[in-house]
């Protein structure tokens, strides 16, 4: 019996000195990510502000979405969901990829005279996405009673962060940040 016991006891010991300082049961999150797929929103109102570009950017661990606006945004809501449905008569935006995460910016594509602030080539494609790790597709759903919707068609139901950035100027950027994976 004693052979057994300081025969475990060597073998717990030794375990200890292979394990490295530190370490855990679990790894560490990619790249430090820790964002979460659910729903994020702040129901804020930003009036006077218009949406005037939507652009993205490939960075080492997420893909990034801005929308740029005239003024202050202060209101979004995004969420993943089945279908992502046209602002004003509720038809399927269809969207390349295995989710989708409905972008909701509480500002307009026109000014408070009506006239367009952003009129993109291809409603359908927003952007050249084309050798992201994640993004697949970025199409508009329309703008109507001061929002405006974006499909976002990601590669699978990946982590992602929503913020907003001041400037340029009087400007602001709705962000969104979507990981390469979990």
């Amino acid at each position: 019996m004693k052979r057994i016991m300081r025969a475990l006891l060597t073998l717990a010991l030794g375990l200890v000195f292979l394990v490295p300082a530190g370490a855990s049961a679990h790894p560490a999150p990619y790249c430090g990510i820790v964002w979460g797929s659910l729903a994020k929103a702040d129901r804020d109102t930003s009036a006077g502000a218009s949406i005037t570009n939507v652009r993205t950017g490939r960075h080492a661990c997420y893909d990034r979405m801005v929308v740029d606006v005239r003024g202050d945004v202060e209101g979004y809501s995004v969420r993943y969901v089945d279908q992502v449905r046209a602002e004003g008569t509720g038809n399927v935006v269809p969207v390349r990829g295995g989710a989708r995460l409905e972008v909701v910016a509480n500002a307009p594509t026109y000014n408070a005279n009506g006239v367009p602030t952003y009129r993109p080539a291809n409603p359908r494609e927003l952007s050249n996405v084309s050798g992201f790790s994640t993004f697949r597709q970025i199409a508009s759903a329309g703008s109507f009673e001061g929002q405006s919707t974006f499909a976002l068609g990601v590669r699978a139901r990946l982590p992602f962060r929503v913020f907003i950035l001041d400037g340029p100027g009087t400007g602001t950027r709705l962000v969104v940040d979507v990981a390469h994976r979990w």
